[in-house]
Parts: C-alpha cells; sequence; structure tokens
C-alpha cells in the first residue's frame, strides 16, 4: 500500500516499480480514482495474508510444501473481518491443528488495523519530519512507509484544522495574547522565514483557550485589521485588554475593530527588548531598576522611576530606555489594577510555554517543507500542549472581580 502511493506520488520510476503498474493496471482494470481504492484494498488484503502465512512459518518451523515430523501443522484458513482506512474487508487467517498461532501483523482480537494512522499523526505532532517517521514505522512495524504516503494521511488533518479554525468563540474574553514565532519554510526552491501567529485567551471562567494559529503575511493594519474581523465573525463581542508585542499596525488594527479595548504592550517583550542593549554584568541591576515602573502603584509614580532609571543608565547605555519613552501610551493600562491582576496581564508563562512547544519543531526540522507542513505541525503540537489546560488560572476571582468593577456593564456579573 505505501509503495503504491510511493510510485504514484514521490519517487520517480524505477523499472521494477513500471512493471507492477503494468500489471496492477492488467490485473484490475484501473480506470477511476475508485477503482485505485478497491485495487489498493484488495493488495492490503494480499499482503497481511503473505504475511501472516510469513509468521506461521517462522510458528511451525517448516514453509508449506516442505515435510516434517512435529504434530502441529497447518489447519485451512478462518475468514476475519478487519476496518481499516479503505474500508472493511475480510482477511483469511491461517490456522494450526493444536490452534497455538498468534499473528502478530493482525492480532486475534484485533478488528482495526487503521491506528498506524494515529500513530503517524502522533510522531508528525511531536514534531518528526516524514522521512524519521518513515524510519520509526519501518524499526517498530517492519514494512516500508514512504514518506509521500505519511504526508497523504497527515492531510486527513487538514479539513479538521479548517474546522477548529472556524469554530465558534465565546462573546467576551478578559484578555488575550497575541505573539509570533518564526519557522524557515522553503517555497519555490528557496528558503523564507514564516511567521506564526496564535492567539491565546482568557475566558470568564479563566481558563486558557488557543482561539487563533495562522500562518501570517507581512504585519500590516489591513493583516491584523482581518485577524480581528476574523474573531469578530466567529463571536467575539467583546475584549477588554489585548496584550501583544510592537506587532506593525496591531494598535489602529484594535482601534478600529474593537473600539473600547485596550491595547497592553507586552512587559515582557518590553525588558527583553530593553536589555538586549545592555551588557551582561549590568543585567541583573538593569532589570531590577525596569521593575520599579511596571511595579509602581500608579501610572505617575511609575513615569517618574522611568524617569530615574533613564537618567541612570542613560550615559551608559543611551538608547535602552527610549522605547519605554515612545511606548508609555501602550505600558500603562496595567496601572489601573492590583500588582496581582497585573501580574496575570504582564506575566505572559501561558503563552511562553505554548511558544517552547512550538520551538521544539524548529529543533526537529530546520526546514519545513512548505506552509502547509508547517500549519499541520503547529496545530498538532497545540493540541498536545492544551492538553493539559484544565483547570483555570490562580487567583481568577480576584482578576474578575476587578475586571468586573473596571469594565462594568461590559463584563457580566
Amino acid at each position: 500500500m505505501a509503495k503504491k502511493k510511493e510510485v504514484y506520488k514521490v519517487k520517480p520510476l524505477t523499472e521494477g516499480k513500471k512493471n507492477i503498474i503494468a500489471a496492477l493496471l492488467e490485473e484490475y482494470d484501473i480506470e477511476t480514482a475508485d477503482d485505485i481504492q478497491e485495487a489498493l484494498k484488495d493488495l492490503l488484503g494480499g499482503t497481511i495474508k503473505s504475511m501472516m502465512e510469513a509468521e506461521m512459518d517462522e510458528h511451525l518451523g517448516y514453509g508449506n510444501y516442505e515435510r516434517s515430523d512435529s504434530d502441529n501443522y497447518r489447519n485451512g484458513t478462518k475468514s476475519k473481518k478487519v476496518r481499516s482506512n479503505y474500508g472493511e474487508f475480510e482477511i483469511s487467517v491461517p490456522q494450526d491443528r493444536n490452534s497455538t498461532f498468534e499473528p502478530q501483523v493482525v492480532k486475534k482480537r484485533q478488528k482495526d488495523i487503521s491506528e498506524i494512522d494515529q500513530k503517524i499523526i502522533s510522531m508528525y505532532a511531536r514534531g518528526l519530519t516524514t522521512r524519521q517517521i518513515s524510519e520509526q514505522i519501518e524499526e517498530i512495524y517492519g514494512f516500508e512507509c514512504s514518506e509521500g504516503f505519511i504526508s497523504d494521511v497527515t492531510d486527513k488533518i487538514l479539513q479538521e484544522i479548517d474546522d477548529w479554525q472556524k469554530r465558534p468563540l465565546d462573546e467576551i474574553y478578559p484578555i488575550i495574547f497575541i505573539d509570533a514565532v518564526h519557522f524557515s519554510v522553503r517555497e519555490d526552491n528557496q528558503i523564507r522565514k514564516l511567521a506564526a501567529y496564535v492567539i491565546l485567551g482568557y475566558t470568564l471562567d479563566g481558563m486558557k483557550d488557543v482561539i487563533h494559529l495562522e500562518i501570517g503575511e507581512n504585519e500590516s493594519s489591513k493583516y491584523w485589521l482581518g485577524v480581528l474581523n476574523s474573531l469578530k465573525n466567529r463571536g467575539v463581542k467583546d475584549i477588554m485588554v489585548i496584550c501583544a508585542d510592537g506587532l506593525s499596525g496591531i494598535k489602529e488594527a484594535i482601534q478600529a475593530a474593537y473600539p473600547d479595548t485596550e491595547y497592553q504592550r507586552c512587559i515582557v517583550h518590553q525588558i527583553r527588548n530593553t536589555l538586549k542593549y545592555v551588557s551582561y554584568k549590568d543585567m541583573k541591576a538593569f532589570a531590577g531598576d525596569l521593575k520599579s515602573i511596571y511595579l509602581a502603584p500608579d501610572e505617575k509614580q511609575g513615569y517618574e522611576a522611568l524617569q530615574i532609571v533613564t537618567e541612570k543608565w542613560n550615559d551608559k547605555y543611551p538608547n535602552a530606555m527610549k522605547i519605554w519613552e515612545k511606548n508609555w501610551d501602550v505600558l500603562t493600562p496595567i496601572f489601573k489594577f492590583s500588582i496581582d491582576v497585573r501580574k496575570v496581564i504582564y506575566t505572559t508563562n501561558a503563552i511562553e510555554s505554548l511558544n517552547s512547544t512550538y520551538k521544539k519543531l524548529n529543533r526537529q526540522r530546520t526546514v519545513f517543507p512548505n506552509d502547509k507542513a508547517l500549519l499541520k505541525s503547529l496545530y498538532l503540537a497545540t493540541l498536545q500542549a492544551t492538553k493539559k489546560w484544565t483547570q483555570s488560572l490562580r487567583n481568577w476571582g480576584k482578576v474578575y472581580g476587578e475586571f468586573s468593577i473596571m469594565y462594568g456593564d461590559r463584563f457580566p456579573v
């Protein structure tokens, strides 16, 4: 089965493969795609039978037409129905006189042989390439599974991804985080960097939810407006706070799509962008001084702390604090909240943890063959990561209480 797909889709045709195709066309009178499916089903059944016969030879210790003094011998076959990805069909299971034969390719009580698809998808989710999966399948199961076949199997989740991307969302999200992770993708024989944009939201119950994931285009207000409008079309009526890094055009897009929503520049990214100008020996002291800004009791005292930190480090690092002054208007929404609630907004552990899962894919694959392969990997990695999200955010009651006061009628009590 795997080799059949390999012949049609991946590797160049050898003389042996050409002979196989010619024999198949003659044997099955193939004219349509449905004819190919029926041929594959028949071939799968025949392959399983041949493998079981080989297993029986090993079990008995002699071949089908060889003589033996053993009191155990072949005792015909027994018909068995199994389910596969090509539908349900019958296989002939060899029997022995002593009933001691235990087939491994299809076990005695096994009725479904399609689980190989799920194993392939599981390995794909962990970031393995199609070649690595092919090698693993051959090592574990003892048969060749082409890269083309594996790609076809994982393509089955594309409809699932499409449904997931269009699923209805909650009407209100108190906080959402937007971030990007970059990957290398091959396109037209060239390697280019593509951004994967992920939107993670906190629901009214304090549960984390990945509400959007896509391979992005060039950042612009037009692009982000399209993304935010897609959230509106999926049912999101209101968002209290959107926390993001300095994504091009995001501020203007938020004002257009959700004019009452506050844009909070990500404090974690702000700190990182500041410290990249700072030498290692000063980093700890500088980071400590930055805390005096975003942990200040209110905006006025935060701005005063900003001036003090700038004056202290300006001679040594004249460019480091410029982004704080420039972005001050989108760094200040957190000051209306208590320290505990601020931490929920500026501590991006949830999305950072998710991003670390995505970055593992980069370590597994230096280059993705296309953006479709990247999207499949990201989606499967998302499913793996979010399985652990079974509890609401710690101290969510305090967050909910402050938000319900700050945002009044917009926030349900």
